[in-house]
């Protein structure tokens, strides 16, 4: 809770108590899933972003202003775990975060250049005279900015609990500044905030093998795809010859990505097709480990051949047919994460988010507010009417593609990991990539997140700028892979059991720290 407030005066671009997340808890016995995903409002319905012509909207269209926000969800997710597994008294959480708001902190190299680089934070006068001097120009590296709003802010929900978020003057400020937006408003009301109330989930875990090793793989079940991304990831390439190749002079070969991204492929296609909000959509064939069954994910290897299938079609898990249409592509963005291992043993690996950069570019109070309702299928349906499942409905969840882990030795039961990134739907790659590094390369999670990044969202094949050999590129290429190489910026964070104790590792691409005694 003390990260996650701190965040939110630090890192208001990505994360805060204008969002949702997902918390992932192990106490010693075990694992628990509390989910503060946002909510669409009572008043949003599937045809929330189409234009009056019944086109889609285009992102930052729909992004920018109230259309976008939904149900903030962080502080009563947090609040429920606090309840159950707090030690420290609610107050006491809040102080470094106060302290920082009031006191004021340097701005960073990386505040610095997205706020330089964006093109709608200033359209909204309030944030505009925080983020920004007089001559519009972002606050320069080192300058000590301060937000004594949002200190403020943070004092009554110490004092008050998270009614003071959720009910009053606050909500009210919320509310105005989502319905009252000059040019696209949105419908969150005070009702949406007083009614919004958090989730335990069964947490999603698999057994995974590596290397002789028996490990247990826990993670979030949906609205989240990323557990059942990555697993499926991980559990079709152990249905290929991936296992037999190693680090070609310390990097993925190109036969290793091929698999890879093929894998990838596949698992995007189902996620497409089936993962959405629990309480809205049913599983296939039931149940969500339907999508990981060994059987099934054998079925789908088989797919993968010499040559890219560059689009990959969706299965049928546990032979169900579905009534929904696959989700077209569509962009996902934002995120912090953050994993910590205390010394009692007691472990967490929590994302958290505002979803895009700066969210829908509101502030309120000295925080801003999420656009977490575009991560929703903008498209309520296919070209033949069939629906989609993530589509816009009153009071769901949209689909995630935040992936924290836990990873267990599946014989002692010990924790072995805490892991997650950032990063909208790459999210699954960053931590597969992590996993797969630790697990099966037998890297240290540092070396495993120093890796360059990849992946596929069921389209071209991505991989991280200038990180790759033009041979890589080539051999790709004559697999009949779209390459396109790009800015990935994970934000990886992991701690790792090892024989002295732990082990932790922060992500270079970002601001990450390792912390601990």
């Amino acid at each position: 809770m003390a990260m996650m407030l701190t965040l939110t005066v630090v890192e208001p671009q990505s994360s805060g108590i204008g969002g949702g997340a997902f918390l992932l808890h192990y106490d010693g016995r075990e694992v628990e899933a509390y989910d503060g995903r946002e909510t669409a409002p009572a008043a949003a319905n599937e045809n929330l972003f189409l234009k009056p012509d019944g086109q889609a909207m285009a992102f930052i269209e729909a992004v920018v202003g109230g259309r976008s926000v939904g149900v903030p969800g962080t502080v009563r997710m947090l609040a429920l775990a606090h309840q159950e597994h707090g030690k420290l008294p609610w107050a006491q959480l809040f102080a470094p975060a106060i302290a920082l708001a009031q006191e004021g902190f340097k701005v960073s190299a990386r505040l610095n250049t997205l706020l330089a680089g964006e093109q709608h934070l200033r359209k909204d006068p309030v944030a505009a005279a925080y983020f920004y001097d007089a001559a519009g120009q972002p606050w320069p590296v080192g300058h000590l900015l301060k937000n004594p709003e949002l200190a403020q802010v943070l004092r009554d929900l110490a004092a008050n609990g998270p009614s003071a978020l959720y009910e009053g003057a606050l909500a009210q400020a919320m509310v105005d500044k989502v319905q009252a937006h000059p040019t696209n408003p949105g419908g969150l009301s005070l009702a949406d905030l007083r009614a919004y109330q958090p989730r335990k989930r069964a947490p999603l875990c698999t057994d995974y093998a590596a290397n002789a090793q028996r490990y247990r793989l826990c993670g979030f079940p949906p609205p989240s795809s990323g557990a059942i991304a990555v697993g499926q990831i991980l559990g079709i390439l152990n249905q290929t010859p991936a296992s037999t190749l190693r680090l070609v002079e310390g990097l993925p070969g190109a036969d290793w990505l091929h698999l890879y991204t093929e894998a990838a492929r596949l698992a995007f296609a189902d996620r497409s097709q089936y993962v959405a909000d629990p309480d809205f959509v049913p599983p296939p064939a039931g149940s969500w480990l339907s999508l990981l069954a060994p059987s099934y994910l054998a079925e789908r290897a088989q797919l993968i051949g010499s040559q890219s299938m560059k689009v990959a079609p969706p299965g049928t898990p546990g032979g169900s047919r579905t009534s929904y249409a696959p989700m077209p592509h569509q962009p996902e963005y934002g995120t912090s994460h953050i994993s910590i291992v205390d010394a009692q043993g007691n472990a967490i690996a929590m994302t958290t988010t505002i979803e895009d950069a700066f969210g829908a570019r509101q502030m309120v109070k000295g925080f801003l507010l999420n656009n977490e309702l575009t991560d929703f299928s903008f498209a309520p349906a296919d070209a033949k009417g069939t629906p989609i499942a993530n589509r816009v409905q009153p009071g769901k969840r949209p689909r995630s593609s935040m992936a924290p882990t836990l990873v267990f030795d599946k014989d002692s039961g010990k924790l072995l990991m805490s892991a997650g990134s950032p990063g909208g739907a790459l999210i699954i790659h960053y931590a597969a990539k992590t996993l797969y590094g630790t697990l099966n390369w037998g890297l240290n999670a540092q070396q495993a997140i120093n890796l360059p990044n990849f992946g596929s969202t069921n389209g071209p094949t991505l991989l991280e700028q200038k990180r790759f050999p033009p041979a890589t590129l080539d051999a790709l290429k004559a697999r009949g892979h779209d390459i396109r190489e790009m800015d990935m910026t994970s934000g990886l964070q992991a701690i790792q059991k090892t024989a002295g104790g732990y082990f932790g590792a922060a992500d270079p691409r970002r601001e990450g720290l390792v912390m601990g005694d």
